[in-house]
Formats: structure tokens, sequence, C-alpha cells
């Protein structure tokens, strides 16, 4: 096929997973089920941390802020590949597919530096107690998000302006279920040897620090855990962290697993099925882990969905 500049591609195709009529009906409600499930598990969790103000402190802001996020970065791809597996078509017009890759590296670097910030957030709360207020004020959380959103912004939207120097042949096949940067430099007619430099220069960048922050949060809280004395105050502040902790688990394992295995099988159903566990998998999860090894979200939800009215600790001791 001729090369042709992008701005005469009325669309891409996206190979999906499959063109079996009765696989695309399975995949369909199973997709659909996990979506549902994914919106109406984080809508719980942000509905609980905004109307119980016994979670109005910053472990539960982030917490908020990191539903919304997986709503977000879900709807990002999901609603896209129902829409094409009901209408049994693979378009996806060039707008779409670049407002796609914009949104989800956004999302995806949003949950990262999100994950980086609750860490620090259990390091400053285990290892500093007593000065937890005043570091972790409300000035310094939003400050904190806002800036994650600033950088995830400009850099999603550098790798948009240099995908738009580059040119597409007609009728480009994606071999994928959204349209995924890297997959998307691939098959690119012109050479993306710029946006290849930028994508491994942020993607160091941005994997290594937020990593390093973590694992060195988690380094200090666990010194500070060996050096109490008291077995239940270890237990009670190393609980704080169990939900957290598996949730960068499941981040970083999901996503170092695509990453892994896109290096050694080149296998396009195999990387998709893999993709599904970090673009669907883990936002579903998030909520269920965070409700159900916190005491204090699984009674607000408790009370949230048996129509009880939501009372403060703070308010019953005053009451008493």
């Amino acid at each position: 096929m001729d090369a042709k500049n992008h701005t005469g591609i009325p669309q891409f195709l996206l190979q999906g997973f499959s063109d079996d009529p009765e696989l695309q009906s399975l995949l369909f409600g199973l997709f659909l089920c996990m979506y549902l499930l994914t919106v109406l598990g984080n809508l719980l969790i942000i509905l609980a941390t905004c109307t119980d103000t016994h979670l109005h402190n910053p472990m539960y802001f982030f917490l908020c802020n990191l539903s919304f996020i997986d709503i977000c970065f879900t709807s990002t791809t999901v609603p896209k590949m129902l829409v094409n597996i009901q209408t049994e078509s693979k378009n996806i017009s060039y707008i779409e597919c670049l407002t796609q890759v914009y949104f989800f590296i956004t999302f995806l670097g949003m949950d990262n530096f999100l994950l980086t910030v609750m860490a620090y957030d259990r390091f400053v709360a285990i290892c500093h107690p007593l000065k937890y207020t005043v570091i972790m004020n409300y000035w310094l959380c939003g400050f904190l998000v806002l800036i994650s959103w600033i950088i995830m912004s400009s850099v999603s939207l550098i790798h948009i302006l240099l995908m738009k120097l580059l040119t597409f042949s007609i009728g480009t096949q994606i071999p994928h279920f959204f349209c995924e940067l890297a997959l998307l430099l691939n098959v690119a007619s012109s050479p993306p040897l710029m946006n290849n430099i930028f994508l491994y220069v942020t993607t160091a960048m941005l994997g290594a620090i937020p990593a390093t922050g973590i694992i060195f949060s988690y380094s200090q809280i666990l010194y500070t855990l060996l050096r109490m004395s008291s077995l239940k105050s270890k237990y009670k502040a190393f609980s704080t962290c169990v939900s957290h902790l598996s949730v960068v688990s499941l981040f970083y394992g999901t996503g170092l697993g695509v990453y892994l295995s896109s290096g050694v099988n080149h296998s396009p159903k195999r990387s998709m099925i893999i993709s599904v566990m970090y673009t669907l998998v883990t936002p579903m999860l998030n909520p269920f882990i965070y409700s159900l090894r916190n005491k204090d979200v699984k009674g607000t939800l408790g009370r949230l969905l048996s129509k009880q009215p939501v009372i403060c600790k703070n308010h019953q001791t005053q009451n008493k």
C-alpha cells in the first residue's frame, strides 16, 4: 500500500480478540460485566470516602482519587472495545485513536504516581506519626495530586504531538483491542526515531522514580516496624499497609508481565490477553482489596448499602 499522510486516513483497524461470532458474544458479556463491576466498585469507594467524615484524611483522599482514575482508565479502552464487538466492526478513527493514546498514558501514569504518593503517606504515618498531620496537610495532598496531573498531561501531549509528525498506510491494522502507543509506532510508515527515544526516556523515568519511591518508603516502614517492641503496634501499623501493598503488587506485577511477555513472546493474542490484566482486571479488583482489607471502608460501605446513616466516630465519642 502507498504511504499517505495521516490527514487522509479516515480510520485504523483494531484486530481485537477474535472474528468468531459466538466467541465475540461471550467476550462482550464477560467484558461488560467486568467493566460494570469496575465502575460500580470504584464509585462505591468514592461515595464512601465523600460521605463519611471519618474517612476525610490524606489516606482516603488519595484512595478516592485512585478510584476516580481507575474508572477513567478503564473507560478509555473498554467502551470502544464493547462497541466494536457488538457492531462487529474494527474501525477506530484517527482522532479517536490519538485521544485514546493520550488518556491511556495520562491515567496509567496517574495510577503510578498515586500509588507512590500513597506509599509516602504510609511512610509518614508510621515513621513520623507525631508529625503526620503537619506534614500531610491538605495543601500538600492537593499539590501532589495536581503536580501528578500536570506531569502526565504534559508527557501525554508531547507523545501526541510527536505522533502527528508520523505517516501511516491506508487501512493500517493495529494488532490489539485498543490503540497502544508502542504498537502504533511499530506500524507507522515513517521512521519513529524521536517517538521511540521519548518513549524510552519517559518510560524509564516515570517507571523508575515512582518505583524507587515506593521501595524506599516501605524499606523505612519495615525498619520502623522492626524497632517496635509491641507486637500489637507492629500489627496495627502493618495492617494499614496491606491493602496498598496488594494493589502495588497487582499493578506492577501485571504491568511487568505485559512488557516481559512482549519481549519474549510476540503473539498478539497473548499480548492482548495479558493487557486485559492491567487495563481491566486490576482496576476491577482494587475496590475489593481496599473494602475487604480495610475495616473503616468496609463499615462505611456496609452502612451505605444497608441505607443506615453514616456516623463519624468522633461524633459518637462526643455524644458519650
